[in-house]
Formats: C-alpha cells, structure tokens, sequence
C-alpha cells in the first residue's frame, strides 16, 4: 500500500513536463485544426439540445422570464470563458481543466477535476442523444406524418429504451476513430446548416410575435429565473471543448482564446434572440410540455408546419454536432489523464493511421450510448451542470494560482484584473448552483468519493509524476513551443 502524502498528493506538474509529454511516440495527436474549424467547434458544442430542446425545461421554471435565464447563464460563463482561454493559450496541452489544475493545484485536485469532468462529458453526451432522439421523433411526424413507437424512444423509468439515441452516439463514435481532420470539415458544414435554421426561426417567429404571451412575465419570480438558468447552463456547455483540442490546433496560442470567446459570444446572441422569439409565439406553459418546443412554436404558434419540419431537420443537425464535438472533448480529457498514469496508460494509445485513441473513444461510446438508451433527461442534465459549475470554480482559482506562483510564464491571452475577475466567476458559479436540487449534489458527491476511492487504489501508485518525474518540483519550466529534452527517466 503506498504512503500517502500531503506533498506527494499535491504536486504540481510544471507545464515544461506536461508540453514534452505530447511529443511522446505513440501519444503523439495531429496538429489539424485551424481558427475557422476550433471556432466552429464551440459553437458546435453549444447550439443543441440546450435551445432546442432544454428550452422546454426553463420554461416550466421561470415561464417567459427564461429570457433573463439565459442571459444570467451567459454572464456566468462569460468569466469563467476568460480564464479558460488564459490558460489553453498557456498551457496547450489536452485535458482542459484537468491539465490546468494540475497544472495549478497539484495532482489530487486534477485527478477530482478530471473525473468531474468524465461525469460532465460522458452524461452530457448521454442527454443530447436523448433530446436527438425526441427531435427525431418530431421531425419524422411533422414531416412524414409517423412517429417510432413509445417503447422505442423512451427511458428505463418510462418503460421502454432509447433506441434513436444509440444508434447516434455509436455513429457518431465511429466518425470520431476516422481522424480530427474529418470531424471538423463534418462538423463545419453542420454549424452552417443549423445556424441557418435558427436565422429563419427567429425571423418566422418574430413575424407571428404576440406581446400577451409575456404576460406574467416571472410567475415564479427571482426564484424560478435562478432555478431555470441553473437548467439552462447545460446550454453554454462546449466553449470549455475547445480547449480539450488544444493539441490538435495549428496555433494554440492565438487560435484558442478566440475561438472559446467568440464561440461563446455568437452563441449568447443567437440563445437570446431565439428565447424572445418562441414565448412570443406560443405561451410558455404550452412550449413547457413539448419535447420539441421549438418545432411546436412554428407549428402551433404561427402555423406554419412546413418550417416546423425544417426547424425539427436543425436541431437533428444542431445536436449531432453537439454529440459530435462533446464526444471528441470527452476522449481527450481521458486521454490526457491515461497519458499521465491516473488510469491505465494504454487508454492513451494513438491509432497511428487515424491519429485518434481509438480505443479509448470506442469505450467511452459503448458507456454514453447505454445511458442514454437507460436513463430520463432531467436527471442528466441537472448532474451535467453541477459537474460543470465544479469545473469553472476550480479553473477560476487555478487562473489566480498561476498568476502568484509562475508571473513569469508566458501569456499570449490575459484576463483582466485577474484577483477581482476571477472571484466574481466563483461566487456567480456557486449562485447558479443553488438553483439545483440536493439530490444532485448528493449524487455529485458520491460520485467523487468513488472517484477518490480509484485514485487512491490506482491512480497514486501509477502516476507517470512519480515514475518518470521524479524530481517534478525541481524540474525547470519551459514555454509551450519549445518543450525540453526528456530526461533520462522519461525515456
């Protein structure tokens, strides 16, 4: 049994070391991906079953006061995109916030946010193959006048299995063994089609605009606007994905920080703009009940079915996006955590043909597909949102861990007034939390305490930071585009 301790549970790996690791042989991602094709993939991430279909669920919460949901969630993330793009321009390595914190927070806390963020990707998937599924449905009624049988496209809970959402996440599994490269020109034309879509929506929707359906405006007042942003946060999910390319693109230092703003920021626009439009067509009690409120506004609200079927077509291209890239974040999370020995190492084994984790992807899409067959929606997503409100807490602080422990390092992209900018994020993380129910917190905790248990039993003994760093704290740092020799342990 290993002897744990404070010092060993907390070190810290120095970026130089974390860098060099992703020039190893055999761990080695392409460089494929360029500004365009990372910004893409934010908004890839974000536009999905959040607006097309978790509308739905703010909607019973705060009625048409969702708007202002979606506006509070937005600002949420916003800080918390800052100090997101500070640290994937510094530290361009795979992983996202499980590579800053141990970047940051030492080893313990990395491997708490890396399995934090195994639940936050891996269920997420799991959710946007169940909305994908409910759109399908819609889309094949509306168009064709047919819909899959009940037991079909259902949960476990409801008495039936999810068939639809299978069949997508494991193709879409497949589409990710096939190469970086490939998913970003598929996912591209994607962004196109449903950004489309959502242009005519709003446009559709504003045309059959009705002011009284704003009326009460917050029947649940303060309360229900919190409790639906809370909801509504599994919206803004995937910014945070594009740092988990960071190995993958061109120019990290420049391309990443604009592609996690900028993605975030159109995405913002288009949330806003497309909530006033539907709960101005229909009332909001009304869009509450639909598992496709979006389609139902059209088709309902300003009757017109045909464009009710072309919205249902864009949020199926809409969410097979979201699987797509969420996927992909998901698997280079684990990969970086198998490359760094928490997990068994030979998960991080690269195709050299496809240059993918071939491996790795296949399991995790096996695992996200019998979720999504098994389990309802709403209990997904309420433990996707406090995995990630965790996450952002936690890259907050390591912003400011860095900045007193390594000012030196270079910076291509800066959060301003870092100390005071990061700290608002903090506490507007932990506000949006207190809009969840305690049975997720509960589930949340349990699920780290298993975690906890694995990395005590495994991943302390089998951490590369012991094997082949063993002088980690000694070891000089280094910027990202000049990594260092190995030293003669890591070879």
């Amino acid at each position: 049994m290993p002897r744990f301790t404070r010092e060993h549970l907390f070190h810290i790996r120095p970026v130089g070391s974390l860098v060099e690791e992703t020039h190893e042989s055999g761990h080695e991602l392409k460089r494929a991906v360029g500004p365009v094709s990372l910004t893409a993939l934010g908004v890839g991430a974000i536009v999905g079953t959040g607006i097309f279909v978790v509308v739905g669920e703010g909607l019973a919460r705060a009625g048409p006061a969702v708007i202002l949901s979606f506006v509070l969630a937005a600002v949420v993330c916003m800080f918390s995109a800052l100090s997101y793009a500070e640290l994937a321009s510094s530290i361009p390595v795979a992983g996202s916030a499980y590579t800053y914190a141990y970047a940051t927070l030492g080893e313990v806390v990395a491997w708490v946010i890396g399995w934090d963020l195994i639940l936050e990707y891996g269920v997420s998937v799991a959710a946007i193959a169940v909305g994908w599924g409910a759109n399908l449905n819609a889309f094949l009624e509306t168009t064709f006048g047919v819909a899959l049988p009940e037991k079909l496209t259902t949960s476990l809970e409801d008495g039936g299995i999810n068939l639809p959402a299978v069949i997508i996440v494991l193709a879409i599994t497949f589409l990710l063994i096939r190469g970086v490269k490939e998913t970003a020109t598929l996912n591209n034309i994607m962004v196109f089609v449903k950004l489309a879509v959502l242009g005519l929506f709003i446009v559709l929707a504003f045309s059959a605009f009705n002011a009284d359906n704003l009326r009460p405006f917050a029947p649940q007042g303060n309360g229900g606007v919190l409790a639906a942003a809370a909801v509504i946060f599994f919206a803004y999910i995937g910014f945070d994905a594009v740092a988990t390319g960071s190995e993958e693109a061109k120019n990290p230092k420049r391309d990443l920080p604009v592609a996690i703003i900028g993605s975030l920021v159109i995405c913002t626009i288009i949330y806003i703009l497309v909530s006033i439009g539907a709960v101005g067509t229909l009332p909001a009690e009304q869009l509450a009940e639909s598992e496709a409120p979006l389609s139902e506004a059209l088709e309902e609200g300003a009757g017109l079915p045909w464009a009710a079927s072309l919205t249902a077509f864009g949020a199926l291209v809409a969410i097979t996006s979201v699987l797509l890239v969420i996927l992909y974040g998901q698997t280079r999370i684990f990969f970086a955590m198998a490359r760094d020995g928490l997990v068994p190492e030979k998960w991080a084994d690269v195709n050299p043909r496809t240059g993918t984790p071939v491996k790795l992807t296949i399991g995790f899409g096996i695992f996200a597909a019998l979720v999504a067959a098994l389990v309802p929606l709403g209990a997904i997503v309420e433990m996707v949102n406090i995995g990630t409100l965790f996450a952002f807490v936690l890259v907050n602080i390591g912003v400011m861990v860095l900045r007193r422990t390594r000012p030196d390092m270079p910076r291509p992209f800066k959060v301003p007034i870092p100390y005071i900018w990061c700290s608002i994020g903090i506490i507007l993380c932990i506000y949006l939390s207190l809009g969840l129910p305690w049975a997720t917190y509960i589930r949340f905790v349990v699920w780290l305490a298993v975690g906890l248990v694995i990395y005590l039993l495994y991943g302390y003994s089998h951490s590369r930071l012991r094997h082949h760093y063993a002088n980690v704290p000694d070891l000089p740092d280094i910027e990202a585009d000049a990594p260092e020799t190995p030293s003669p342990e890591a070879r």
